[in-house]
């Protein structure tokens, strides 16, 4: 559901100490906002670090946006050395998709988008196949055709870069090509992928036949923030189903893909909503 443009949302990442969520809802307090909800956690019970999540009503709030920014970094956030950003449900964020010949993770986002079951606008699609074009267009957004190989490999992403001006957000919706680390660092946090989990156990080519052979009781998928190492970027969400020696390669590729289109479109609406905090190679999760 679209969020709603009278609240806003407060992410803090800092040091452990006491005093933290006395002194924010204070702050908050004083200016005339209205908390609705909050959820935090702490590493450790001593010197780990703090992670909060909390949403305030705004209609009473004193200061403009930039105003409270400033005033919360001078008066809370330089005192406990906190990573932050207060964002606003009135404010969509712009989402761009990718991929290349196969459509279910694709699919299921525009699905939810339309329905307004993902907060986002989603600006465009990318892929390096022609061959979703026709679907792509039945929800009235632009498709993008990029070739990208070898031999274009610069040029297909300065094309891609020009497309993606003004996103928050990149998913790669089981798109088959990787990007360069220049691409992923103008992006940082802001790009999300989807795989199958059996990585590293099943690498390479036909994945499912390769579990399948080794007989695997289970099929899974993983999303994931895009780094410059290759699908080492810290998770934001899993999924797994129970498979049986009655199911072949086939069976087992659409439960995998079923698993994949809910494992993504999960991480992605915790995306849009705010509620994941990246920590080193891990992230916090808000659900």
């Amino acid at each position: 559901m679209p969020s709603d443009p009278t609240i806003a949302r407060l992410l803090i990442r800092c040091p452990d100490q006491p005093g933290i969520v006395g002194t924010t809802a204070g702050f908050l307090h004083t200016h005339g906002a209205n908390i609705t909800s909050l959820d935090q956690h702490a590493s450790d019970f001593e010197g780990g670090t703090f992670f909060m999540r909390l949403e305030f009503h705004t209609p009473h709030v004193d200061l403009p946006a930039t105003g409270l920014v400033k005033a919360f970094d001078d008066f809370v956030a330089k005192r406990f050395e906190m990573e932050y950003r207060i964002t606003y449900g009135g404010d969509r964020k712009k989402a761009v998709l990718f991929a290349s010949s196969a459509d279910h993770a694709l699919l299921e986002l525009l699905w939810r988008a339309e329905r307004q079951q993902l907060d986002c606008e989603i600006a465009c699609v990318i892929s390096n196949h022609d061959k979703l074009r026709k679907a792509v267009e039945g929800f009235d957004v632009p498709f993008h055709y990029v070739a990208n190989h070898r031999g274009r490999r610069r040029a297909a992403e300065e094309q891609m870069l020009a497309l993606c001006a003004g996103a928050d957000l990149l998913v790669l919706a089981r798109y088959m090509q990787i990007l360069s680390g220049d691409f992923v660092a103008r992006f940082p946090n802001r790009i999300i992928n989807i795989h199958h989990s059996f990585l590293p156990a099943f690498v390479g080519a036909d994945p499912y036949r390769q579990a399948w052979e080794r007989g695997v009781k289970i099929v899974g998928a993983t999303a994931h923030y895009v780094t410059a190492d290759l699908d080492q970027g810290p998770i934001i969400a899993q999924g797994v189903a129970d498979i049986s020696h009655r199911q072949n390669v086939e069976a087992m590729k659409r439960l995998g893909q079923s698993v994949e289109r809910d494992t993504l479109a999960n991480a992605v609406q915790w995306h849009l909503e705010d509620r994941v905090v990246v920590d080193g190679t891990k992230t916090v999760v808000f659900r």
